[in-house]
C-alpha cells in the first residue's frame, strides 16, 4: 500500500480547546486511517512551520485524499499538506521509465 507523509497545522481554536481538554489525537488519526482500509504508522508534534507530521498508509490515493478531505472539512487545522511518498523499488522503476520519455525543455 502506498505511504503518505501529512503536515498539518493546527487552527488557534482547536490549541485553546486541546489545552482546555488534553487529548491524545493519535487515537483518532488511527480510527480516520483504518475507516478506509488504511494504518497509521506514526504521529508527531513538532516545533517550526508545522505543528504535527503524520506517517499513513492507504489503498490508494482516492482513500487519502478522503481522509485529507474529511480532516481539513473540520476546520480543526490551519493547514495540511499530504506527499505521496515512493519506494525505492518505484523510484528505481520511475527512473528507467524516464529514460523512454521524450521530454523537450521549454525554448529548446
Amino acid at each position: 500500500m502506498p505511504l503518505y507523509l501529512s503536515r498539518f497545522s493546527y487552527t488557534a481554536e482547536t490549541w485553546a480547546r486541546l489545552i482546555g481538554n488534553p487529548e491524545d489525537r493519535r487515537k483518532a488519526a488511527q480510527s480516520y486511517t483504518e475507516s478506509v482500509g488504511g494504518k497509521l504508522h506514526g504521529f508527531w508534534y513538532a516545533f517550526g512551520t508545522h505543528d504535527g507530521y503524520t506517517l499513513w498508509e492507504a489503498p490508494d490515493n482516492v482513500s487519502m485524499a478522503a481522509v485529507a478531505l474529511a480532516i481539513s472539512g473540520s476546520g480543526a487545522l490551519s493547514s495540511l499538506e499530504t506527499t505521496v511518498l515512493l519506494t525505492v523499488d518505484e523510484t528505481m522503476d520511475a527512473l528507467r521509465k524516464a529514460e523512454q520519455v521524450q521530454y523537450r525543455a521549454p525554448g529548446a
